[in-house]
């Protein structure tokens, strides 16, 4: 007996930020027969009755970029009050006259970018996705096979449903299923470093300022939080330490905890009043070697994962989900198959170079600023006082921050 296998339009693998981002765009393109694509996503996580399973309480920072693309796909108008803005980067090398200083003000925007919790943005993409009618899930449900056609893509799910489509999105992360079926090889480095993120109170309103702060373990970032209209005092912190460092600070009571928080950040927001639940991630970049296949191209996390120290992985990610799906809607407009290796290839070179760029600036900074050879102490704090008052350096470094 052969098994009925359903066929749709695209097939996204993975029903997190990324996969979500792609469904939700692609669910408004219309086909040359005005009718909509037909949208499969597979998650692994029965998201649709408890979100929690896939987005936790980590932050994001979203570039003002970014914001621009929800707002498009009218996704922001529901969760701006969530976020805070960022007005302000201070960029600081604890002990050290390093310093550098962007206002948004002076770049013409109200906000450099927005910070928002994952959690609250997932929970907005997975509400709009499931609003539209031309989406169909499978979760909690994942690939088990994968067979390649010349004009399709069959794919077989653990509940033993084959569906198949045009085109394979894999947006299923750094240990990507699609990735490994597909025999695409990838580059990884171990920074050897752990983020403890950790959400906390501090003792002086933020007033919407991002600190980045370099210190002798590894940089320190305290981002701002929303907490009501006129003030907050909340912020998210992400501290990149050796992994022995990590343990030792995952270990300590909360007086301790908030004690190491201030020697390492200093006092720019006085004392620490109250900290949340800790958590710890271990840090790597890796990057996939080829970002297409036969009808299926990787996206996100599946594609590069990289180091937090400039908050650009989300962003990055949120840009090939924007570029894959211009390409898709010239394809379609043009009345081409938006599946075959031409158009895929199409958008892996458009991707090329804003991958090269974040990748290999956010992997310079690793190593520049996790390091306490004098030499690299001297040069980076010079570059902050020469970046501080250059505009032209500035403006640089805030035009990639703002995802443009």
């Amino acid at each position: 007996m052969t098994k009925q296998t359903n066929h749709f339009d695209v097939i996204i693998a993975g029903g997190g930020l990324s996969g979500c981002l792609t469904a939700l765009a692609l669910s408004k393109l219309t086909l040359p027969q005005a009718s909509k694509l037909n949208i499969a996503i597979i998650e692994a996580n029965e998201v649709l009755s408890n979100t929690a399973l896939t987005f936790d309480s980590r932050v994001l920072a979203l570039s003002h970029g970014s914001v621009d693309y929800l707002k498009n796909l009218q996704v922001w108008q529901g969760i701006a009050t969530k976020a805070a803005p960022i007005e302000t980067i201070h960029i600081s090398d604890k002990g050290f006259y390093g310093k550098a200083r962007v206002y948004a003000k002076d770049h013409g925007v109200d906000a450099l970018g927005h910070v928002i919790e994952m959690s609250v943005l997932g929970d907005a993409l997975v509400e709009q996705v499931k609003q539209q009618n031309n989406v169909t899930w499978f979760t909690p449900d994942t690939i088990s096979t994968i067979d390649w056609h010349k004009d399709h893509v069959n794919v077989t799910l653990a509940s033993a449903q084959t569906i198949s489509a045009n085109l394979l999105v894999a947006c299923d992360g750094g240990q990507s299923k699609c990735r490994e079926l597909a025999n695409i090889a990838s580059d990884s480095k171990d920074y050897q470093q752990t983020a403890v993120i950790a959400n906390l109170s501090m003792q002086t309103p933020h007033q919407n300022i991002a600190y980045e702060r370099f210190t002798q373990h590894g940089p320190f970032a305290m981002l701002p939080l929303p907490e009501n209209k006129t003030s907050s005092t909340k912020c998210s912190m992400v501290w990149t330490l050796p992994p022995d460092k990590a343990a030792e600070v995952m270990a300590l009571s909360d007086d301790a905890f908030k004690q190491a928080i201030t020697q390492s950040f200093g006092s720019w927001l006085g004392k620490v009043d109250i900290v949340g639940q800790r958590a710890a991630y271990p840090l790597i970049l890796l990057r996939a070697k080829e970002q297409i296949f036969h009808r299926t191209v990787l996206v996100g996390n599946a594609s590069h994962t990289i180091h937090p120290i400039a908050g650009q992985g989300f962003n990055l990610g949120l840009r090939d989900v924007k570029v894959l799906v211009e390409q898709i809607a010239r394809q379609i407009k043009a009345q081409q198959d938006y599946g075959t290796l031409a158009s895929l290839m199409a958008y892996s070179e458009q991707r090329a170079k804003d991958h090269n760029t974040v990748i290999g600036i956010t992997d310079s900074l690793v190593t520049l600023f996790s390091n306490t050879l004098p030499p690299l102490v001297i040069g980076r704090n010079i570059g902050l006082k020469v970046m501080n008052y250059c505009p032209s350096l500035k403006n640089a470094f805030v035009n990639k921050t703002m995802g443009y």
